[in-house]
């Protein structure tokens, strides 16, 4: 198998540019260059991996692994900016759907003994959204993106959790 480790590989790229921008000043010309090319290896590991027809559940597992990573760096490098800009109910909202999140991923590790979140369109919507804010946070619209990817990201949520509770079998799409 020529591509076996091929997505996997672009994967662990997101995975080490994610903890590079650990050590980079947010909102600079480096962290939006590690950050956008850490972007580009989410948009491309499933491609890959699909074309190739190496989908595994371990990619699936790593890369939803790496999204997680990615988030931990947004709480630690972004969201410090964006507790000075967001107003107090939005913080609300986030923290409703963060628990959700995390009573999703005990769900399916519970019914179904995996780590891994579904792959749905709405998922892929939230990911993209979430991974624009420190994009908009240097316009004027940083407040309403937020909101709107914060709605995004509450419905993509209860719909996941919704996937979850009434499928007999884990109806996950293997992404890698």
């Amino acid at each position: 198998m020529k591509y076996a480790n091929a997505a996997n590989s672009i994967t662990m790229v997101r995975i080490i540019g994610t903890i590079c921008l650990l050590f980079v000043n947010p909102f600079t010309v480096p962290f939006f260059i590690i950050y956008t090319l850490s972007g580009l290896s989410d948009a491309c590991d499933g491609y890959v991996a699909r074309v190739t027809k190496t989908s595994s559940a371990f990619g699936a597992a790593l890369d939803s692994f790496a999204d997680i990573i990615l988030y931990a760096m947004m709480a630690i490098k972004i969201f410090p900016k964006l507790l000075k800009v967001l107003p107090v109910g939005i913080w609300y909202a986030v923290t409703a759907i963060v628990v959700l999140r995390i009573v999703s991923y005990l769900f399916v590790a519970i019914k179904y003994k995996r780590f891994a979140s579904l792959h749905t369109k709405l998922n892929k919507i939230t990911g993209f959204a979430v991974f624009m804010i420190p994009y908009m946070m240097v316009t004027q619209f940083a407040v309403p993106y937020c909101i709107t990817a914060c709605s995004i990201s509450g419905i993509s949520t209860v719909h996941e959790i919704y996937v979850h509770v009434t499928s007999k079998e884990y109806e996950g799409k293997e992404k890698q």
